[in-house]
């Protein structure tokens, strides 16, 4: 009996039985880590594998954030591929399941942006304009928010409020030289009470300082003041809205006021309108004329694309502000032949 106790007190049986422990907890310990991030990895792949098929859900970006770490601005960029898609609502909904979840003011902030922005993309622009006004109310210099609610207004015809914002901007030590003119020419234009005559006079006054707007200015004679427009053929650039000039209408045109102008009587030649010149320096043009003599139902026509000077970006359509960048009367046009589209619509049937 008194051999057993001094064995079991023998030192070295001590340290063997403190390494076994040790170990078996190690192990223990070892093992459930390793199962824990078998099965972390499971879901993780399970997850991405739904992301790849589009299926991945709101609360799954929630999910990545919080279980595996994921780096905010990686689950944003994740988010943004729904942008991409043009699935606005999913993303709305991936940034508002979010919201509830993040607290940092920083990343909050950004994600208010980018709801705003989705919102905008989306043509929710009340609601667009809500988020922006929550954003200003902590972040009043937040000049990319102000720069888009600029737009939202002008966009929500609110052009006193759009002029306001530019202020701001001014303040703040934006240029917004160009955003000031147009909106004070859209400020003219949609006065109600103001008399045609009163209008054009105003948006002559700026036009002669101002000759961005000469397209607004054309465009605003054509609908309401025509006499104006041709007394005043001399003042305009005719080939910088030669679109507006083109689809007039045979009735609206006062030929003795377009002889006096090269540009129009060349345009009028290859519309057909009029028939003094037997050619034309624009190549174009000339090809016009010469079917017009050849053939008396010529079906050519000219075709028009507007190319934004800011972004490059082309569009079939003119708008004030480039849809692709917002840039303010960015548009170039050009120019080319095409089938007249009776003609076209009948090669389709």
């Amino acid at each position: 009996m008194d051999s057993l106790v001094i064995e079991y007190k023998d030192p070295l049986f001590g340290i063997i039985a403190i390494f076994i422990l040790i170990f078996s907890i190690s192990f223990l310990t070892y093992s459930f880590s390793m199962y824990k991030e078998k099965k972390a990895r499971k879901d993780y792949r399970k997850l991405l594998r739904r992301f790849e098929i589009g299926k991945l859900k709101e609360n799954d970006y929630v999910h990545l954030y919080k279980t595996y770490n994921l780096p905010f601005d990686s689950i944003l960029l994740l988010a943004s591929t729904f942008l991409h898609n043009g699935n606005y609502t999913k993303a709305i909904n991936v940034y508002l399941t979010l919201l509830e979840h993040i607290t940092e003011k920083v990343k909050r902030e950004e994600l208010l942006e980018l709801l705003g922005m989705t919102y905008f993309k989306g043509g929710f622009l009340q609601r667009s304009r809500d988020i922006f006004l929550k954003i200003l109310k902590f972040s009043p210099r937040n000049i990319k928010v102000l720069k888009y609610l600029l737009i939202i207004h002008e966009k929500l015809y609110e052009y006193d409020k759009s002029y306001e914002i530019i202020l701001c901007l001014e303040e703040l030590g934006q240029d917004v030289k160009k955003d000031k003119i147009f909106t004070k020419s859209l400020i003219i234009l949609n006065d109600s009470i103001s008399s045609f005559e009163k209008k054009t006079n105003d948006l002559y006054k700026i036009f002669q300082n101002h000759k961005s707007i000469e397209r607004l200015f054309v465009q605003f004679l054509i609908q309401y003041n025509k006499k104006n427009l041709w007394n005043k053929i001399e003042k305009f650039d005719f080939l910088k809205y030669i679109d507006l000039m083109w689809y007039l209408d045979f009735n609206d045109i006062d030929f003795d006021q377009v002889l006096k102008n090269n540009f129009l009587t060349h345009l009028y030649n290859a519309k057909g309108y009029i028939n003094n010149l037997n050619s034309s320096d624009d190549f174009t043009f000339n090809i016009l004329i010469l079917l017009n003599k050849q053939e008396k139902d010529n079906n050519t026509n000219l075709d028009f694309e507007f190319i934004c000077k800011t972004c490059k970006h082309i569009h079939p359509i003119f708008a004030q502000r480039c849809p692709n960048c917002h840039s303010i009367l960015s548009f170039d046009i050009q120019y080319t032949l095409a089938k007249d589209l009776k003609q076209r619509n009948q090669s389709l049937q």
